[in-house]
């Protein structure tokens, strides 16, 4: 009889050791697992309360802003930039004295976007890629929360489609990723981070793979070498403003892989001056005008 208990009870801690082993490392992927609905609901209210949000149509905002050229050869120039939109329009300008191809101008006027010189006939690097990939302006998803057209304010007028990606592991914090697929066709993978706490959005990337090309001999087709873009969206130093949260220092950087070679550059943006609900004149959302 002893030996049935002692039996008995051996299988019961085997058992419960076997639900646990099973049922922990379950519920830690359940949790894991959320709805991308559910991460915006939030990652909203990380901004402000509905009725808050609401009352907000018009954003500027202003401030210093430093590009660095990292590749090819380094080069460092200090400027100026201004973030202006009004609903679903938008503008980001970025101007340095003699700073060649690190000027950058661009809009979305509600139905074109517009890219401007950075010298006569001669586009910013940003500006060429803008213009290549126009729904990163056309959707309002450059700036992220910095801009009033910022595309998961108003969800449910948007044709976009989400996927929740999981969580990754950036700069010592845990970042819940959603894949974001723009209304219409693109070519970019695109996707929108946000902080598994705070729920702000802090990263957005926009990659473009080319495979290599195969060569007219075999000789060739073996020093042939894939294409890669990236840019990325940087977002941190949130703070209130006019009961806003957002963030104060922004950083844009490029990277490109090509047979051309490698650039690698970046525009890190910090705002010291905000305003809200301001008239901004049309003309501001096209910055290539025609004559």
């Amino acid at each position: 009889m002893k030996q049935n208990r002692l039996y008995n009870c051996t299988m019961l801690v085997l058992v419960w050791f076997i639900l646990v082993a099973i049922i922990i490392p379950f519920s830690s992927r359940a949790s894991d697992k959320m709805a991308p609905e559910e991460i915006i609901a939030k990652h909203l209210d990380s901004i402000a309360a509905a009725e808050t949000r609401a009352s907000v149509h018009s954003r500027i905002a202003a401030g210093t802003v430093v590009a660095t050229m990292h590749s090819p050869g380094t080069a460092k120039f200090t400027g100026q930039a201004v973030i202006a939109s009004d609903g679903i329009k938008n503008m980001i300008g970025m101007g340095f004295e003699g700073g060649g191809k690190f000027q950058e101008r661009f809009a979305f006027d509600g139905k074109e976007v517009s890219v401007g010189f950075a010298r006569p006939g001669d586009r910013g690097y940003l500006g060429d890629f803008l213009l290549t990939h126009q729904n990163i302006v056309r959707e309002g998803l450059i700036g992220g929360t910095l801009s009033a057209a910022w595309p998961l304010l108003s969800l449910t007028e948007k044709k976009q489609k989400l996927e929740f990606r999981g969580t990754k592991k950036m700069a010592n914090k845990n970042l819940y990723e959603i894949k974001y697929v723009p209304h219409g066709a693109s070519d970019l993978e695109i996707s929108i981070f946000f902080d598994s706490e705070s729920f702000q959005h802090v990263r957005t990337e926009y990659t473009r793979f080319i495979s290599a090309g195969m060569g007219g001999a075999v000789d060739a087709s073996g020093s042939q070498r894939p294409t890669r873009y990236k840019m990325v969206e940087e977002f941190s130093d949130f703070r209130k403003e006019s009961g806003l949260m957002l963030p104060h220092n922004y950083k844009i950087g490029l990277e490109f892989d090509t047979r051309g070679g490698t650039l690698v550059v970046d525009w890190e943006v910090k705002l010291s001056d905000f305003a809200f609900n301001q008239a901004i004149p049309p003309a501001t959302f096209n910055v290539n005008p025609k004559p």
